[in-house]
């Protein structure tokens, strides 16, 4: 579920705001006007294959390398003319882990601080909350390159957090983690945007964007293909369809005969019913069936998910771009 109410303010004033960005790597076209608008205390995912521009649009927005046309106000200043303002107001966790592994997790993090140039003892004050909140106060003293791929991600988005950022850019942060890493890290991006903070989040897994986000952009051969929330655009794709499942030949072929919109597979003993799974459209099937005698021994309902919207709005013809440079 996503983890703000944002979606009920369409008044908020926004975070990030984006018009007409554009990018080139010599005849590589990575953005090709791109517009957006994140209210505050809000999740925003931006999605698209390998290569889309996701990991471009967030150096442009946190001032990494410059846009070569467009506008863009983060935290309200420009980008362009006061990046500065910009990188005070963000934090940014980049796909790999900025962590130095020689040192300590609590090194790690003093060192944080001092390029924040917090006094010393609120560095050390802020860190012992950190490494607390993060569940790393018992592995604090030991090198980072002894943490596991999870420990790092915490450590690393903690050390973000340092300055107190109001904006945070987390370019797919729970690539390569395992299962229960990824949803440890989904639990602290809820707890970030409860506090009130804004997260720009890339990803390439579907679930993350659906679990966490209250908007979602697709991001494809340099453009926005599609945004909003993850209802809307599941109601984009067409697909819907509830999948019966017979034992017997016999059985299959009748059934095949009543329902004349079916996609009927013999070898399988399968048909494929168009439906958008809502309890009347189920019932008006199961009434039809049983007025014919028939009874299925499986029925499984399927309806659009983020996988389609996906495949639907991208294909694997893109080339990888943001590597062109």
């Amino acid at each position: 579920m996503p983890t703000s109410n944002s979606k009920a303010g369409v008044q908020s004033p926004a975070a990030v705001s984006a018009v007409g960005l554009r990018k080139s790597y010599g005849d590589k076209t990575v953005l090709d006007g791109i517009d957006l608008r994140i209210p505050a205390g809000s999740v925003f995912a931006l999605l698209g294959p390998n290569g889309a521009g996701k990991t471009t649009v967030v150096k442009i927005l946190s001032t990494l390398i410059a846009a070569d046309g467009g506008q863009a106000r983060v935290a309200g200043h420009d980008v362009a003319t006061a990046g500065q303002a910009v990188r005070a107001a963000i934090g940014v966790t980049g796909q790999f882990s900025a962590v130095d592994g020689l040192i300590t997790g609590a090194e790690n993090m003093l060192l944080m601080a001092d390029l924040h140039h917090l006094p010393k003892a609120e560095g050390r004050r802020v860190t012992a909350e950190l490494l607390e909140r993060f569940d790393l106060l018992d592995a604090a003293d030991k090198p980072a390159s002894t943490y596991s791929g999870g420990m790092k991600r915490r450590l690393d988005i903690a050390m973000t957090l340092v300055g107190s950022p109001r904006i945070i850019f987390l370019d797919e942060p729970t690539t390569g983690l395992d299962p229960r890493s990824r949803h440890t890290m989904w639990q602290i991006i809820r707890e970030l945007v409860t506090g009130g903070v804004t997260v720009f989040l890339t990803t390439q897994y579907l679930e993350e964007a659906d679990q966490l986000a209250d908007r979602i952009a697709v991001l494809h051969n340099g453009t926005i293909a599609a945004e909003g929330t993850a209802e809307e655009l599941k109601r984009i794709i067409p697909g819907g369809h509830v999948q019966l499942r017979f034992t017997d030949p016999t059985t299959h072929q009748r059934a095949a005969t009543l329902l004349t919109d079916a996609t009927t597979d013999t070898d399988a003993l399968t048909l494929r019913v168009p439906n958008d799974g809502s309890q009347r459209a189920l019932r008006t099937l199961l009434d039809h069936l049983d007025t014919a005698g028939i009874e299925a021994t499986e029925l499984t309902v399927h309806t659009p998910d983020l996988d389609d919207v996906f495949f639907a709005l991208t294909d694997d013809t893109t080339t990888d771009k943001e590597t062109a440079r």
